[in-house]
């Protein structure tokens, strides 16, 4: 990890020999001959450490000292002077400095206590880290699992992020799990208990996506005898989550560039534009970038979108992480429908580690319920043959099925929401549902992923 070396002390001769000895030894310095100046360098999060002289014109060491732990109590400061006793020395370690050095000092003795505060800093820092990942898979909400260094480093980007109102792009194939990415990102932020409002653009029709995300007034088109409230403004003071973005019209990503920009949103029909307070997730599993070169995607909508980019590694990236997820939708699928979770066979895990997953995070937790409901002969039988001796109808109707499921799943069997979501009626829902029984009640409870 890079580690700054702040040096304050007004007087330039030593200043300089300070920065010196330590570029030597290859460390990044920063010299300041005020302590006022090298405050402002300070963060809760700053990596570094702060060696300074006590006896400064206008702030002293121990007057900055007690500044910068009101910024991070846990920052290492080394004091420096020439005018030091004992009892300066015990008031400065008092009051919480790492360490106090009386002028003139040997180098070694300066580059020792320097190398262990560095140390105790890298420590903190990472002990901060690891609490606030553990805080947020223990608490409520969707859970990310995996150890792998490509998941456990972006589940460190997205609690470094999840608090601050910028815009994200979700960058994922299919099936590696980029809505509960966002899910997770929303729970476990500061507005967690604000809308989160999705909407898939590939899935709904053409003609319905401009209202559906900007609302509109009572008779602003034909067919429209009610004002309704589009999906941005719904998700005012929460996030709004676009998947499958690549899939939006041309002429309607322009005005969601306004939105971004202004934020605020005005409806069809209306002059009124309401001020929006809203973090967008974007997601998409194709390359904005290369469609934004070939015309397809607008490059400024693209830019303004991709303020911070999360990719999500595929399955077959992350193969070390197959036995805990395997094990976790086992476990799952065995609670939603109350049968035992089988026994995994190392030969049989090894076939797993080992498979290619097309369909990443979710094929592997289809494969799973198929296991624990029929069995794990039928269900790999049925993986095998990729579905090849099915006939046309045998197919639609496990495709379906499987809509539904995962559709009731996501919304926690909320028909309304999964009716929406769908564009079925409710007539045809409740139909569907009873033709391949299935049961809301099955998914009100489903642990996070």
């Amino acid at each position: 990890m890079y580690t700054p070396v702040i040096i304050i002390d007004d007087d330039p001769d030593i200043l300089r020999s300070l920065g010196q000895t330590l570029e030597l030894e290859d460390y990044e310095c920063l010299r300041f001959e005020n302590a006022e100046q090298a405050l402002r360098q300070i963060k809760p999060t700053w990596p570094g450490v702060i060696i300074s002289d006590i006896n400064m014109p206008g702030l002293s060491g121990l007057e900055m000292m007690q500044q910068a732990h009101q910024i991070d109590t846990d920052l290492p400061i080394i004091l420096l002077t020439g005018h030091g006793d004992i009892s300066m020395a015990i008031k400065a370690i008092r009051d919480g400095a790492y360490d106090f050095l009386e002028k003139p000092f040997s180098t070694s003795h300066l580059l020792d206590v320097l190398q262990r505060a560095i140390e105790k800093r890298r420590l903190t820092l990472e002990n901060r880290e690891l609490k606030a990942e553990l805080d947020a898979q223990s608490g409520p909400g969707p859970r990310i699992l995996g150890s792998t260094p490509a998941i456990t480093r972006m589940r460190k980007i997205l609690s470094h992020i999840k608090d601050t109102p910028a815009d994200v792009l979700i960058h994922g194939e299919t099936g590696t799990g980029k809505e509960l990415v966002a899910r997770f990102l929303h729970d476990h932020s500061v507005r967690a208990k604000q809308p989160f409002v999705a909407i898939n653009c590939g899935a709904v029709p053409e003609t319905m996506i401009e209202s559906e995300l900007f609302g509109h007034e009572a008779g602003a088109f034909t067919g429209a005898q009610k004002k309704r409230i589009g999906k941005i403004a719904f998700a005012n003071h929460g996030t709004l989550f676009l998947d499958e973005i690549e899939s939006m019209p041309m002429a309607l990503q322009i005005k969601l560039l306004r939105v971004l920009e202004e934020r605020s949103v005005e409806p069809l029909g209306s002059n009124q534009a309401t001020a929006l307070n809203i973090r967008v997730i974007a997601a998409t599993k194709s390359d904005l970038k290369d469609l934004g070169e070939q015309g397809e995607f607008r490059s400024d909508l693209y830019y303004r979108l991709n303020v911070v980019e999360v990719h999500i590694p595929a399955l077959r990236e992350r193969a070390e992480d197959i036995p805990l997820l395997l094990e976790n939708f086992l476990r799952v699928a065995a609670a939603r429908y109350q049968l035992n979770s089988p026994e995994v066979s190392p030969s049989r895990l090894a076939e797993l580690v080992n498979h290619d997953w097309p369909g990443n995070v979710r094929e592997l937790r289809n494969l799973a319920e198929r296991w624990v409901l029929m069995g794990e002969d039928a269900a790999f039988s049925e993986s095998q043959n990729h579905q090849q001796s099915l006939s046309l109808m045998e197919q639609l109707y496990r495709f379906e099925r499987t809509l539904l499921q995962d559709a009731l799943q996501r919304h926690k069997g909320h028909l309304k929401t999964v009716q929406e979501e769908l564009q079925i009626g409710r007539k045809t829902l409740y139909e569907k549902m009873k033709k391949y029984q299935l049961d809301k009640g099955d998914y009100k409870e489903v642990e996070p992923e």
